[in-house]
């Protein structure tokens, strides 16, 4: 299978580039703002239609992770990478005839769950459950940006020959691999120097992180599923990992593709030696 992966050097890039990139079964070509040492690149904006149409060519599945990253984006940073990108990235699979597409959506798109309700909400006992049904509520225009990604990739399915598949994933926490586990957050704090191990911020974050934390096998593993997936044309999955404490739902995504997630984030009791 030829895979086109954008954004293919961030969080969630690398977590495919590691546990996907090197099987037998996907030839991958990666696009990124900047080069690789050890990956050829299109190097690209995604905002950028004409210099990205060309890496879309003789795709038969695209993972698209380009955009701005964070919910701090100013309406001018969002409308350039995540809505102008988005359609870009949906055009330019339409026009090549790409037939699955993943998308990186977020946990943001329904984020005012968590706004409304934390810190209590990180807590093993809290009834709430978030599934693929539940209204959309945005925490920011990041979060909106999200939205539309969504309802866009449901416009071109059902109304463009191509893509004919197409799944958004809203994710939770993927950290890089220094930082992948239910600590990582906390610890990553005390290493910039935010805040004390024993602290109050340090526990806070422990405890989002272990309702939060998709682990990067855990990503790959949805990821691949949904590469392999061709029915039905379109749905939302939680990516999130098979945490005890998670209020985002998971059986639909093992109903629908099968998704396996191998880790719970309250299997740990401390970080890391």
């Amino acid at each position: 299978m030829n895979v086109l992966l954008t954004g293919s050097y961030g969080r969630v890039g690398t977590a495919v580039i590691d546990h996907l990139a090197g099987e037998d079964e996907y030839d991958v070509t990666y696009l990124d703002r900047e080069d690789h040492p050890d990956h050829d690149t299109v190097v690209a904006d995604i905002a950028d239609y004409d210099a990205i149409r060309p890496a879309f060519d003789d795709t038969d599945a695209v993972i698209h992770l380009a955009g701005y990253p964070e919910t701090d984006g100013t309406w001018g940073e969002i409308l350039e990478n995540n809505i102008v990108g988005m359609y870009n990235a949906l055009e330019a699979a339409a026009d090549a005839g790409t037939e699955t597409f993943v998308f990186a959506s977020s946990n943001h798109a329904v984020g005012m769950y968590e706004v409304e309700n934390a810190p209590a909400i990180y807590e093993p006992d809290f009834e709430l459950t978030v599934d693929h049904r539940s209204p959309v509520r945005p925490d920011s225009f990041y979060g909106t940006s999200k939205a539309f990604g969504e309802d866009l990739g449901r416009f071109y399915v059902e109304n463009r020959d191509f893509p004919t598949t197409f799944y958004a994933l809203r994710l939770c926490s993927v950290r890089h691999a220094e930082y992948d586990h239910p600590y990582g957050d906390a610890e990553e704090g005390v290493d910039e120097g935010q805040w004390e191990r024993d602290s109050a911020e340090y526990e806070t974050q422990v405890a989002r992180m272990k309702a939060m934390w998709q682990s990067r096998r855990d990503l790959a593993d949805m990821v691949e599923r949904c590469l392999v997936t061709t029915d039905p044309d379109f749905d939302v999955f939680y990516g999130v990992s098979d945490n005890e404490r998670r209020w985002f739902d998971i059986d639909h995504a093992r109903d629908v593709i099968g998704y396996d997630p191998q880790d719970d984030g309250e299997e740990w009791d401390a970080p890391p030696e």
